[in-house]
């Protein structure tokens, strides 16, 4: 697996606001820039049955752009992890939601995430790749719980 990237967020939101902005997704059109489609293929039922289980993507957002499906692992209401299922462009996608609360309705969130595309591509420019997912995404993460808030 190749190496991650990892960035993070103060969200003035308690982790339960933040997971369940995560857990919605159908609403990644409207604050995740790039996503274009993001469809629940697979729910989990029992404990987890209000999460997904397995997402379908329709991502464009440089130096990505690729329809794939991810598989998620719901760990509480601290953490979330995804494997890449299957992807056009996209050989590998893992990654993790992490949030810690911080107390007073704050939380820092965590975001792992590495990539790997089936095209040469200079590690270099990979990671920069992640950085502007990620930086990307944490943004539009935090003014969607807040503004929600």
């Amino acid at each position: 697996m190749p190496e991650q990237t990892t960035s993070s967020i103060v969200v003035d939101a308690a982790p339960s606001a933040v997971m369940a902005v995560i857990a919605d997704f159908a609403a990644y059109p409207v604050w995740a820039k790039g996503v274009k489609v993001a469809e629940v293929r697979a729910s989990y039922v029992g404990e987890h049955q209000d999460r997904a289980r397995e997402v379908f993507f329709t991502l464009d957002v440089a130096p990505v752009k690729d329809e794939y499906t991810l598989a998620y692992v719901w760990h509480g209401d601290h953490q979330v992890t995804w494997t890449l299922v299957e992807g056009k462009m996209l050989k590998a996608l893992d990654g993790a939601y992490v949030l810690k609360p911080l107390g007073g309705d704050r939380t820092e969130v965590t975001y792992r995430l590495a990539l790997d595309v089936s095209i040469p591509m200079i590690g270099m420019i990979k990671r920069k790749g992640e950085k502007i997912l990620i930086d990307t995404a944490l943004k539009g993460l935090k003014q969607r719980v807040e503004s929600l808030g």
